[in-house]
């Protein structure tokens, strides 16, 4: 029997020979052993694959001790495996989407700009943002487990808890790890949860350095002038209101100063607002270096200023002297030459004066008296300081209302031209006249240019007035001409705001044109100061003037501080010697060695030499002796309307010069000898 035969064959075998109960037997026994075998396969294979099933739950349990939440658990486990692999991946899911929202609530809260601390309910810190680490500069492990309050403010600048105090002003200042402070926004929220560990709140501080900042500047720009650093007219008034309260308890007085520019909107209009910004931080400085440390100097508008001292003695001459010689010390140091543009340019100022308790006890009545006395000063030519008295104030009332009426005057038709004539020296001829503007104000008279005018341009209503003037004077000069051959020039005053006016020259051409009047039968009048105030862009304008066959004048020669020189580049006919030369000519050697100089140079330079202000004939005489062209003045007559300088020509086309008298009287070469 071979030992290759089959299980099928030992059966078969054994079957085949019942009668032998030996192979029977044997066989049995092979197939128990077989059976036993098969069993213990199939028990090793099943403890095999639940050992498999229990190192793969194993391994998923670590993964998720380990935060991996992305892999799910083995599957197709069966009975009690399987019943906790069902259970193990409900709680992978669980932590997964726990994990997730997590995750997203940290990238939230790290894309935040504001700091975030969440603290338990004693204040301790159990999470922050990345926000709250830059500020603070603390990482991590310092920031957990410290409590709110020691970031805040140091200790000694918060009475009580800094937290509550924090949260009940709103802001308060976070110390950092560098020990520096920054101002921020507080905000206290409690974390609503029903489990205790989960109890505590939720800080947000915002870094408010900027707004801070903003507010120092704000407060500051509203006590101080934001261009020249001292007080403005608030804190002014509210120091000086300070000032006179501690005066009166002590008995003393206060003197108030008020300082104003002369012809600064000259600077302005001339130069450009920038360099008038720079003349006022010059005069701020210098003031300041010049005035005692107990005077308090204030910016109370454009080139208003104003200073105060107090202490001063109840002795009233003593008070006046010591007042005088500060308002002296201001007039010094405005009156020093101002470098503008690389040229140099003089300006004065004027005072006004007031003093408490003399002449007002409180601070709207102080400066207001002061202001008054100011202008008085002005009035009597700038560069010069006045003290307050109760005339002043009527005065501030009239010009108040004329400035009020002066809006309406072209309006009402309260504007009139007078002439003054121009007489020739030579033969006693009318060769022309000037054209004066008057105001004739109802109720009030005549009110003279030289109140309504300075008025005018800071109303910005020159220009308007100009304009009627130009055209008024037109309509006479075509009555001048229908009634007489050659009437002369009409001379006309110039102001700098007109000939800068963009449409100042289409105006004049137009104004021609219209009236059919040539431009070679008037004369623009313009002062030396306008000339030399911005000479290239001035001598382009005049260039343009006299292109159209206007005769150009400059008037008041000798109060500009130019040269007959520098006046070469200027495209004018004529100069007119200022009356304040003529005034005392017979008396002043002085005055008459500048007038006969004058009018020498002018003849070199090819221009006609006219004298204003000639009253007494003993100055006529001088002056044609000396050679000047033309005179004009009261000697010859008030100025008049156009009628009656239309009388006056006519009188003169018909027989002698309306003045030859006066040359008869005095022949021009008995005057040179």
């Amino acid at each position: 029997m071979a030992l290759g035969l089959s299980l099928g064959g030992w059966v078969g075998i054994a079957i085949e020979r019942p009668d032998d109960p030996g192979p029977m037997l044997w066989g049995a026994g092979l197939l128990t052993l077989v059976g036993t075998s098969i069993a213990a396969f199939w028990s090793w294979r099943e403890r095999q694959r639940l050992q498999d099933g229990v190192e793969q739950l194993i391994e998923a349990f670590e993964r998720l001790g380990r935060g991996d939440f992305s892999q799910p658990s083995v599957a197709g486990l069966t009975g009690h495996l399987g019943r906790l692999q069902r259970a193990l991946e409900r709680t992978r899911l669980a932590l997964n989407e726990t994990t997730f929202g997590r995750d997203y609530l940290h990238s939230v809260l790290n894309s935040m700009s504001d700091s975030v601390f969440v603290a338990a309910p004693d204040g301790a810190i159990r999470m922050v943002n990345d926000a709250a680490r830059t500020m603070t500069g603390y990482p991590d492990e310092e920031l957990i487990g410290t409590r709110v309050a020691a970031l805040l403010a140091p200790p000694g600048e918060v009475d009580g808890d800094p937290v509550a105090a924090a949260r009940a002003a709103g802001e308060t200042v976070l110390r950092t790890r560098a020990g520096q402070t920054i101002p921020v926004s507080f905000v206290v929220s409690s974390i609503a949860s029903v489990d205790p560990q989960f109890a505590g709140d939720i800080y947000l501080a915002r870094d408010i350095t900027e707004r801070k900042r903003a507010e120092r500047r704000i407060r500051y720009l509203a006590r101080f002038d934001a261009l020249t650093k001292i007080p403005n007219r608030m804190q002014f008034q509210h120091l000086l209101q300070q000032s006179i309260a501690r005066a009166r308890r002590v008995g003393q007085g206060v003197a108030m100063l008020y300082i104003d520019m002369d012809h600064f909107k000259e600077v302005n209009d001339t130069f450009g607002h920038a360099s008038g910004d720079r003349v006022l931080e010059a005069l701020t400085e210098r003031l300041t270096r010049a005035l005692s440390s107990e005077a308090v100097l204030g910016r109370l508008a454009g080139d208003e200023f104003a200073l105060f001292v107090e202490g001063l003695s109840a002795d009233a001459d003593e008070t006046l002297e010591q007042v005088s010689q500060l308002a002296r010390t201001v007039l010094d140091t405005a009156g020093a030459p101002f470098h503008i543009n690389q040229q140099e340019v003089i300006l004065t100022v004027s005072i006004g004066i007031a003093l408490c308790p003399r002449d007002a006890d409180n601070v709207i009545d102080l400066i207001r008296n002061a202001d008054a006395a100011m202008y008085h000063s002005k009035q009597n030519g700038g560069n010069t300081y006045a003290l307050y008295s109760q005339e002043m104030n009527a005065a501030a009332v009239e010009r108040l209302m004329l400035r009020s009426k002066l809006r309406r005057a072209v309006e009402r038709d309260e504007f009139l031209i007078h002439y003054q004539p121009k007489v020739n020296v030579h033969d006693g001829s009318i060769c022309g006249a000037e054209a004066l503007l008057r105001w004739r104000l109802p109720g009030h008279g005549d009110i003279p240019p030289a109140q309504f005018i300075p008025m005018a341009e800071e109303n910005n209503l020159i220009d308007a007035i100009g304009e009627w003037v130009l055209e008024r004077v037109c309509l006479d000069l075509n009555l001048l001409r229908s009634a007489v051959a050659d009437p002369g020039r009409i001379a006309l005053n110039l102001s700098l705001k007109q000939l800068r006016h963009a449409g100042f020259i289409l105006n004049c051409r137009s104004l021609f044109d219209r009236h059919n009047v040539s431009p070679q039968s008037l004369e623009l009048e313009i002062t030396e100061s306008t000339l030399m105030a911005d000479p290239r862009r001035t001598v382009q304008l005049l260039d343009q003037l006299a292109a159209m066959g206007l005769h150009l004048s400059i008037d008041d020669f000798g109060t500009g501080y130019s040269s007959l020189s520098a006046l070469q580049q200027f495209p004018i006919g004529s100069l007119k010697i200022d009356q304040s030369f003529i005034r005392d000519l017979a008396d002043d050697p002085a005055d008459a060695t500048l007038v006969r100089t004058i009018i020498d140079m002018g003849h070199g330079l090819g221009l006609q030499v006219v004298a204003e202000g000639v009253e007494k004939a003993t100055q006529f005489q001088a002056l044609r002796a000396w050679g000047c062209d033309v005179v004009q003045g009261r000697l010859f007559g008030d100025a008049a309307s156009v009628q009656e300088l239309l009388t006056q020509l006519r009188a003169q086309a018909a027989g002698r010069p309306a003045f030859a008298a006066l040359v008869a009287a005095a022949p021009e070469r008995a005057l040179r000898a």
